[in-house]
């Protein structure tokens, strides 16, 4: 077939690549960061009322602004309803502040190792970008960031904790790296937050310059519904509104707004699933460290693991063939690790015991 009808943007992208997604294999799917629990009952509950006997509600177009779930979350994070912008997944507001908050004629600013969808908007968008290396233990250096030479900067974008890494910031160093960038927006991708990590929301309304991006996909086990928020000075949702509305003035659809308000509203089931993720993940770790894997500290609902003796990609494939998908990403500095997702405490232990049978072959 021939691309002769590209654009040139189109002609040089390179897209981001979705984790793999099988279809009607029974396989252990620990590639994509998802929850490995269903929502709050609520959810199911609340669904299935806003869809009524006939559907009729289906042929209404959803509220556009979100106007009820934008309150909840204002309330829920102690903001005024002004301060939250909702999408169509994290992507898609990450996707609004590349456009319309961090298109200068500065170099955006990332670190080397992060999520890789940032590069995917900078090409996509026409901005130049600059990678800061992490350190030789992937940790986010903040005085990196602060060097004069780079304080002229047309923004800054941080996964805390970072992805794929797993590793968490504290407030003090974001605090950090927001005053020392008062002339541009700070980004705080908070994706993982909640398995973790510390917030930093409760900084927007003393720093203007400060934007912090949440998703639903995580913690609240509703990546099939695509529901993602920023949260920031007035002035900066103001832009994302402006964007969104020369773009698609309906992002989010209905059933996801009832969803989403659902989530909200039950903090108990929330925690619960919360802890359970969190414990599996600790003792995954102590058990794949026994194996003699080498798993940086994870404050998310992941860990990125290697081992000394068996290559990751190999170790992938050997793990595929048993019906258990992990990720592994061909990139500099990280390729010989793998990101694994946390399923449920009977999923993890069953992949350490295929890691069990696959390190002891190679040993």
């Amino acid at each position: 077939m021939s691309s002769k009808f590209w654009s040139d943007t189109v002609k040089v992208l390179n897209p981001y690549v979705p984790g793999e997604q099988p279809q009607g294999e029974q396989v252990i799917k620990l590639n994509t960061n998802e929850n490995p629990y269903p929502p709050s009952p609520l959810v199911q509950q609340a669904l299935l009322k806003a869809i009524g006997p006939d559907g009729a509600a289906l042929r209404l177009y959803p509220n556009a602004e979100s106007t009820g779930v934008r309150a909840e979350l204002a309330r829920y994070h102690q903001v005024l309803p002004e301060q939250v912008f909702l999408g169509n997944g994290s992507d898609e507001v990450l996707g609004h502040i590349f456009q319309g908050l961090l298109k200068h004629k500065d170099p955006v600013l990332f670190p080397d190792v992060t999520y890789s969808f940032y590069t995917v908007y900078c090409g996509l968008f026409g901005i130049e970008y600059e990678k800061i290396p992490v350190t030789e233990d992937y940790e986010v250096h903040v005085d990196d960031f602060l060097r004069p030479e780079r304080r002229a900067n047309g923004g800054i974008v941080i996964v805390n904790p970072n992805a794929p890494t797993g590793i968490a910031l504290p407030v003090s160093e974001i605090t950090r790296l927001v005053e020392g960038n008062p002339q541009s927006v700070v980004v705080v991708d908070e994706a993982y937050i909640d398995y973790g990590g510390e917030s930093v929301i409760p900084l927007v309304q003393k720093y203007p310059n400060l934007l912090v991006v949440r998703t639903f996909s995580k913690s609240r086990a509703l990546a099939g519904l695509r529901i993602g928020y920023a949260v920031g000075d007035r002035m900066l949702i103001e832009a994302l509104e402006r964007v969104k509305n020369s773009f698609n003035s309906y992002p989010v659809d209905c059933l996801a707004q009832v969803a989403a308000l659902a989530s909200i509203q039950d903090n108990d089931y929330f925690e619960q699933r919360k802890n359970a993720v969190i414990a599996s993940r600790d003792q995954l770790r102590r058990d794949l460290q026994q194996l003699g894997f080498v798993v940086l500290p994870s404050a998310t609902n992941f860990i990125f693991a290697s081992h000394p003796k068996v290559q990751a990609s190999a170790l992938a494939a050997e793990l595929k063939q048993r019906k258990i998908l992990v990720r592994h990403f061909k990139a500099p500095r990280i390729d010989q690790f793998l990101r694994i997702s946390i399923g449920t405490q009977q999923e993890c232990d069953a992949l350490v015991a295929a890691c069990r049978d696959i390190v002891k072959f190679s040993a």
